[in-house]
């Protein structure tokens, strides 16, 4: 299986549909409600909602998912039988595979009432009509128009006392995305420091969005989110508020995280924690929506 414990819940759709062609006077006794097996139109309703409900236990990589709404629709028409399946959920992964398999229990389910009636019965045109939700639903700016700067924040790494790993990460992750990292460097636990590089980046280099790692905790020297509040000329809460919820999910302590997010003229400033591991989870929980921003940084809108 695909792991996607990385991914964040959007609202997933999916809509799939199939069709039974038997013989028209075949079709009359499903309308009619004549058929020796019984109500066709409600089993295969029922069969294609309960095979919704367990498509993970028969394809082998689908994510056993919470459904929070299928409808299957049996709709009769002249010499065919017409399925539509439709799916919501909120969860991390889409609902096609689930919608697919709802359309084809129904259609077998009529094929089996109906095969003592009609020896010509066959299925086809079974697909996905739409779907929706997931990443490729939010418009973003193209990756390779943005510049990235990361600046690590530790008196340590700074004194060569440690090796950084998190901003290093950061930089392999962003260009994995598309993006384009010109600058990576280490600061000391100064706040003159740096907001004077913050401001530097933004004014003269003119980045889009620079990532601090480091400096954003409850130590007496951690002092990065005063720096960023300092600099910025709009805080934008929202992306704080996901970096902390995201990483609740994962470890009791992101809760003691002070990062602060905003911007400076056109440039994002957004604080990570200064681990390794805290800090990739939350740039993880970034994207996508992160970079939409910059749209509206720019007058875009959405």
């Amino acid at each position: 299986m695909i792991d996607v414990s990385k991914k964040f819940n959007t609202l997933r759709y999916a809509r799939a549909e199939g069709f039974l062609f038997a013989r028209p006077e075949i079709v009359q006794r499903v309308i009619d409600n004549n058929v020796p097996k019984g109500d066709v139109i409600q089993v295969a309703r029922a069969a294609g909602i309960l095979a919704a409900k367990k498509t993970a236990e028969l394809m082998v990589f689908c994510h056993p998912i919470p459904l929070d709404w299928v409808e299957v629709t049996v709709e009769p028409q002249n010499d065919r039988i017409r399925v539509l399946a439709e799916i919501r959920t909120v969860w991390k992964t889409g609902v096609e595979m689930e919608a697919l398999t709802a359309v084809s229990a129904a259609l077998l389910n009529i094929y089996d009432m109906l095969k003592p009636l009609d020896d010509d019965l066959h299925l086809g045109d079974i697909r996905l009509v739409e779907k929706s939700g997931g990443w490729s639903d939010y418009r973003e700016p193209e990756a390779q128009n943005i510049r990235c700067g990361v600046l690590v924040i530790s008196d340590s790494t700074f004194a060569g006392q440690r090796t950084d790993s998190s901003g290093k990460a950061l930089v392999t992750f962003l260009q994995q995305q598309g993006f384009r990292v010109p600058v990576y460097d280490v600061l000391p636990d100064d706040r003159g420091k740096i907001e004077s590089k913050l401001t530097e980046l933004a004014d003269s280099d003119k980045l889009d969005m620079i990532f601090t790692a480091g400096g954003s905790g409850l130590g007496p020297k951690d002092i990065t989110p005063e720096a960023t509040l300092a600099v910025i000329d709009k805080e934008i809460p929202g992306i704080a508020e996901a970096l902390r919820s995201y990483g609740k999910d994962r470890t009791p302590y992101a809760m003691l995280s002070r990062q602060v997010c905003g911007k400076r003229k056109n440039t994002l400033i957004i604080n990570l924690p200064g681990s390794e591991k805290g800090a990739m989870q939350s740039i993880q929980s970034l994207f996508p929506g992160l970079t939409h921003a910059l749209l509206m940084i720019r007058g875009e809108g959405h």
